[in-house]
């Protein structure tokens, strides 16, 4: 599988109070729709699959809410193509595409979702490195 194009449609933040009191973040990710795609731009032998998703951040209780919309085009071999089609029309995925595709989804979103929350001035939802002073050792 191979990521050939990604978009956003949609963003969207909306901050509600600046109190932070029992903050919970809750994230969410949806896949809306998998389908065939083609394109004439490029030429491979795979076959395209289209997807389009969604994916939120709740700062809960009613603090902000961050959402993001877009599409994916993947080039994937027609057998496994295939197969995530058929699985997709019970709403259900290969567990390996699955994962697959919600880390790419994550990692372009959470990258996005980050600019967004320093603009708000909003915590962050990930945990970020932090450096510190080396422990000094004892003799």
């Amino acid at each position: 599988m191979r990521l050939i194009g990604f978009n956003f449609t949609k963003i969207s933040i909306k901050k509600l109070s600046n109190e932070l009191k029992d903050l919970k973040i809750n994230t969410n990710i949806n896949i809306n729709s998998i389908e065939k795609a083609s394109t004439d731009m490029i030429k491979i032998k795979e076959d395209i699959l289209g997807l389009k998703f969604e994916y939120e951040l709740d700062y809960n209780p009613n603090i902000a809410k961050i959402e993001i919309e877009g599409n994916a085009l993947l080039a994937i071999d027609p057998k496994t193509s295939k197969e995530i089609l058929k699985t997709w029309e019970d709403k259900k995925l290969p567990d390996e595409f699955r994962v697959s595709i919600l880390n790419i989804i994550y990692k372009k979103s959470n990258i996005k979702a980050i600019e967004l929350e320093e603009e708000m001035n909003l915590p962050i939802h990930v945990p970020m490195p932090v450096l510190s002073k080396p422990k000094e050792e004892k003799e």
